[in-house]
């Protein structure tokens, strides 16, 4: 099920849906294929939003997802997509055949990234799966409440959950499988991935992607 998932860096994920090849957050690449058909930006940190790494994944068809509020920012890539499409929380898409639903992502009781920023997750739809990409969240009544096959859950701690809460969070809203991302670069150690594995619920297949 996670066959046409890989997660490179940090929060980096590439996931093949119905033909397409789907970005995002972008960082750190090591080539440049400049292969996306789309590159979907949870948030505008330097971790997740990177010019240098948008121009090596897009090419002059790609469209660029990103929430509303970082329009402005979203401009300085401009010239390396084809066009940008801004995005709200809490709604349902469909942008050149691409159907998704965005999450809000934010912080409890941390200031990293506050609920008004409106940044976002993303539910992906592909082959009748759900796919979540939460992004930089910890467990919010909103990830709490997510109906997802696949779950793609931040375990660095810190800005995000930590291994414990996401593995609760994936205990929670029960997907098919759990793969742990945002780690093992800025924040986390490769332990983490491990920790959070060990700690899911066995009827839910836990999978490390990250090298």
């Amino acid at each position: 099920m996670t066959e046409n998932i890989k997660v490179f860096k940090h929060n980096h994920i590439r996931v093949f849906i119905n033909g397409k090849i789907v970005h995002i957050d972008p960082f750190m690449t090591d080539s440049a294929p400049k292969d996306a058909d789309y590159i979907l930006i949870t948030h505008d940190h330097y971790d997740h939003f990177s010019v240098k790494d948008v121009e090596r994944t897009a090419n002059k068809t790609t469209i660029m997802i990103v929430p509303e509020n970082m329009k402005k920012k979203a401009f300085e890539a401009e010239k390396h997509v084809g066009r940008i499409v801004t995005v709200k929380p809490d709604e349902r898409y469909n942008v050149n055949g691409l159907e998704f639903e965005t999450v809000p992502a934010y912080n409890i009781g941390k200031p990293f990234h506050p609920k008004d920023a409106g940044w976002v997750g993303y539910i992906l739809h592909a082959d009748g799966k759900r796919i979540y990409i939460a992004g930089d969240t910890d467990a919010t009544e909103e990830a709490r409440s997510v109906k997802c096959d696949i779950a793609l859950v931040p375990v660095g701690g810190t800005y995000t959950m930590n291994a414990k809460e996401a593995a609760e969070l994936v205990n929670t809203i029960r997907p098919e499988a759990a793969v742990p991302v945002h780690y093992g670069a800025i924040v986390g150690k490769k332990k983490d991935g491990e920790a959070f594995a060990g700690m899911v619920d066995g009827g839910i297949k836990a999978v490390i992607k990250i090298e």
